[in-house]
């Protein structure tokens, strides 16, 4: 991906104003941070893993620009580290009172701690990124599990990135792997988008579109060379991570880089699966079994011309009530999500009235909507093939989830999130159940794998 791109996108982002992609760039983190930051100290906030990696290079390159550098603060290796708000806070304890800028020496999670960490303080901060495993780098806001809800936190991106293809290539082949999963549901987070624009719901910002979108394709084209660690096919993966990141800081919002396989994602973090695991069922990981069951879910909707399926007066009739909803939603997800759950529901709640008007302009719009989905989708297939090559998940037998909980999650992961997606457009038009159905049923794309 030519630099220029990157180059032209933080000609708008809000709070990163320096990102340095490329082999052995570690090497420049001192001069960033004296260029940002001149005659400040720093201090590094790393796990014990993350500094193996790159610490003592990391410290090299600070202490030979001149960087005065105070203790570091160091997280234990093992048990892996967790987006949980108590670790949040317990970075920000550790840099409150100290005149230094933090340097987080990371990978998605410890970034996104130290970021809600900075935040809160109102201070900026360096990321140093160790692995092509997240979005989440260059984003405004950070993924936090707070009050046992998966949310994403308002903060702001680091002011620099340093992102070593070398040392990305030598991470683990999950945290790729995980990278690539959080990076293809942008193909049907796309989508979810499309209708919405459509709808009126939430217009595409043709300029944040084509950050996110435009690279995309490129970007996840050699999942092989991904999983084998080549340079050349990481800088794609890792570019396309950055400018993914850099769109949601411009939109100041997750909307052009999420839609409904994040939910899947974000409803299984919040009931801890995989939690106990060492190391943790991976975010990314739930991503990729959340794009691919989306995607299969897309391409029954559109072999079954939405239009011609809708029943307005049908579904207009079985719409439930505030109340009605309040109680599925209630036996739908444990006690500890319902508050959360219900705010978030409430905020894309419509009457009946309101959904019949959505339906009619949906059958009214249903041509360019089609046309459009048409030209973002891949098949669900090809998507798995990609998830399967770079060692990503793509079947729920794959974590030992039992087919009728993973089958429920698309009924579920709509309740936890205001954003609109294809899922709840379906519960609208009261189509959602048969073509679940299908997708299960004998010739169906799970009953098929």
């Amino acid at each position: 991906m030519p630099e220029s791109l990157i180059d032209k996108a933080l000609e708008t982002a809000t709070d990163t104003h320096a990102i340095e992609i490329g082999r052995g760039v570690v090497a420049t983190t001192g001069r960033l941070f004296a260029e940002r930051f001149p005659g400040r100290a720093g201090i590094i906030v790393a796990d014990e893993n993350h500094w193996r990696v790159a610490g003592r290079q990391v410290v090299e390159s600070l202490t030979s620009a001149g960087v005065r550098l105070l203790d570091p603060y160091v997280f234990p290796g093992t048990p892996t580290l967790y987006a949980g708000y108590d670790n949040v806070e317990t970075v920000r304890e550790e840099l409150r009172g100290k005149d230094a800028v933090p340097i987080a020496v990371a990978s998605g999670t410890l970034n996104d701690i130290v970021k809600r960490a900075c935040g809160e303080l109102e201070i900026e901060y360096l990321c140093v990124a160790t692995a092509a495993s997240m979005d989440g780098y260059a984003s405004y806001g950070a993924s936090i599990t707070k009050d046992g809800f998966k949310q994403t936190l308002t903060c702001p991106a680091p002011a620099v990135i340093v992102a070593d293809l070398d040392i990305m290539a030598g991470a683990p082949e999950r945290l790729t792997a995980t990278g690539f999963g959080d990076l293809i549901e942008k193909v049907p987070a796309g989508a979810d988008w499309i209708i919405c624009d459509e709808l009126g719901i939430e217009k595409i910002d043709p300029y944040v579109w084509s950050l996110v979108q435009g690279p995309l394709r490129e970007s996840l084209a050699d999942p092989q060379g991904c999983k084998d660690g080549d340079p050349e096919a990481i800088s794609g993966l890792a570019s396309g991570l950055v400018m993914s990141g850099l769109a949601m800081q411009a939109y100041q919002s997750s909307r052009p880089a999420s839609g409904g396989g994040h939910h899947f994602s974000h409803l299984w973090e919040m009931e801890h699966y995989g939690l106990d695991w060492d190391p943790p069922l991976s975010h990314g990981f739930k991503v990729g079994l959340g794009t691919v069951s989306v995607a299969a879910l897309y391409e029954v909707v559109l072999a079954a011309d939405l239009a011609s399926a809708i029943d307005v007066d049908a579904a207009v009739a079985a719409w439930p009530t505030w109340d009605e909803t309040e109680a599925q939603l209630k036996a739908a997800l444990t006690p500890d999500l319902h508050e959360p759950a219900l705010a978030q529901t409430r905020g894309k709640y419509l009457g009946s009235d309101e959904v019949r008007a959505r339906l009619e302009l949906t059958i009214e719009r249903w041509p360019v909507i089609e046309k459009r989905l048409r030209e973002q989708l891949l098949p669900a297939a090809v998507l798995k093939e990609k998830l399967d090559t770079v060692g990503a998940v793509t079947h729920p037998s794959q974590i030992g989830m039992p087919m009728d909980r993973f089958r429920d999650t698309y009924h579920r992961a709509r309740w936890i999130r205001t954003r609109f997606v294809l899922t709840d457009l379906l519960t609208q038009a009261n189509l959602l159940d048969p073509f679940v159905d299908e997708l299960f049923a004998p010739g169906g794309f799970w009953a098929e794998q």
